[in-house]
């Protein structure tokens, strides 16, 4: 648990008096089959509209429009502008949860504490329902997908070379340092300072708080103990030369997947459609598993991940939770966002319901998503503030520098630069900023 949230208090006042709660959730008319309510929702997912025909053939009185947007800051940036001119807002967005913070902040949620989602909390993990609720009372969204980070490696070069499959980041270490002495074409991964939710994910395995709620003021703890493991731990090692400082989705990282040269990639759930769309005649030849841990408590962290929220000018907010609950929780339709939007769902039973073959590019190993299950439940509570993409662009530019220096230190520095650049942020919007 996060101690800076002391739970119960200040999580009751977080969402009244730090992030001026959004609107709380109003009814909206029965619609009928004659005069049915129509509802817009803009979303990014591919295919999603396919998923929502099933809804409106269930449900001629509740209609869903889906309005294909660019995915990530694009749409967000779109809908505070629709919010804060008062008109044009769709009644519902596909949400990635590090945006939440930033859309509330700006009034443009509906708090759903009073509906029927409520009751949801039950089917998903706690750390994905704490990411909707801020950790506090209020409900802001209905969790879709999560990417819980995973440890994807050739099989065929560690049983050729030997090694074992790392569960501990000492170890991940000594296989990294292994591989190089047997081949030193090959890294076992690589530092990528162009990926802050990567290494968001990273801190959160080892229990980060990079914000957290105190009283009525944001707390920043990018530059606290757990994140400066992290950073001194991956800067040691590309500063001993034993893993890669280039970074991932580049030609150069395709390639190295493709030729042996990256034996290893820390990603996420999500890895098969990647590794299947860079490097498709190594099918058959990875293997997932756990990502290595901090010694023997079990951990782990979310890499990507989004939600169904429901806007602050939605006229229909019943009807938008109960379109979302059924998107998000019926096993019909988790199954077909699983089979044509592609994504790895929240609900913990429907998940299990609906992944029960392993990725094609993964048919050597049936038991993919149970590894993925387990890497799920492990995730480890984590806050997000309303100034994710200020803290998320100093890490590009911080660790761009770090990675290029090669030195441990310069990774140290790089953590508190993030640091006082998102809290410099905080105070110049206005919020109050804890010490």
């Amino acid at each position: 648990m996060r101690a800076a949230f002391r739970t119960g208090a200040i999580a009751a006042v977080a969402a009244a008096a730090l992030i001026m709660t959004g609107c709380s959730a109003g009814g909206g008319a029965e619609g009928s089959a004659d005069d049915p309510i129509e509802l817009t929702y803009w979303a990014w997912a591919p295919n999603l509209d396919k998923v929502v025909d099933l809804w409106n053939d269930q449900h001629p009185e509740i209609q869903v429009t889906v309005n294909k947007q660019d995915g990530g800051d694009p749409a967000i940036t779109k809908l505070l502008t629709a919010i804060k001119a008062g008109s044009g807002a769709p009644d519902l967005i596909q949400a990635e949860y590090q945006k939440i913070p930033t859309l509330v902040s700006s009034d443009a949620l509906a708090d759903l504490s009073g509906t029927a989602a409520a009751d949801l909390s039950g089917d998903f993990p706690d750390s994905v329902w704490d990411s909707v609720t801020l950790g506090g009372d209020a409900l802001y969204a209905i969790p879709q997908d999560t990417g819980p980070m995973m440890f994807y490696y050739r099989d065929d070069i560690f049983t050729q070379l030997g090694l074992t499959v790392p569960t501990t980041w000492d170890e991940y270490a000594e296989t990294a340092r292994a591989l190089r002495a047997a081949d030193p074409t090959k890294f076992l991964g690589t530092f990528s300072a162009n990926d802050a939710g990567w290494f968001a994910g990273l801190s959160q395995q080892a229990k980060a708080e990079w914000w957290s709620i105190d009283g009525d003021a944001w707390g920043v703890g990018i530059d606290a103990e757990p994140t400066q493991q992290v950073a001194d731990y991956w800067g040691g090692l590309v500063e001993e030369g034993v893993i890669d400082n280039k970074p991932m989705y580049t030609p150069e990282w395709n390639a190295g997947l493709n030729d042996g040269t990256q034996v290893g990639w820390l990603g996420a759930v999500w890895g098969p459609g990647v590794l299947s769309g860079n490097a498709a005649d190594t099918a058959g030849l990875w293997k997932a598993a756990p990502l290595p841990n901090w010694g023997t408590e079990v951990s782990n962290g979310n890499w990507g991940g989004s939600s169904t929220a429901v806007t602050s000018q939605s006229k229909h907010v019943d009807a938008a939770v109960e379109f979302a609950t059924w998107l998000n929780t019926d096993p019909e339709a988790v199954k077909a966002l699983v089979e044509t939007a592609g994504i790895y769902p929240a609900a913990t039973d429907a998940a299990a319901e609906a992944l029960t073959e392993a990725p094609e590019f993964f048919s050597n190993q049936p038991d993919f998503y149970d590894v993925a299950a387990e890497a799920a439940q492990a995730v480890a509570p984590f806050q997000y503030g309303p100034n994710v993409n200020v803290a998320f662009s100093a890490y590009n530019d911080e660790f761009a520098k770090a990675a290029e220096a090669k030195s441990r230190q310069a990774f140290l520095d790089a953590v508190a630069a993030m640091q006082q650049i998102t809290v410099d942020d905080l105070e110049s919007s206005g919020f109050t900023v804890a010490e």
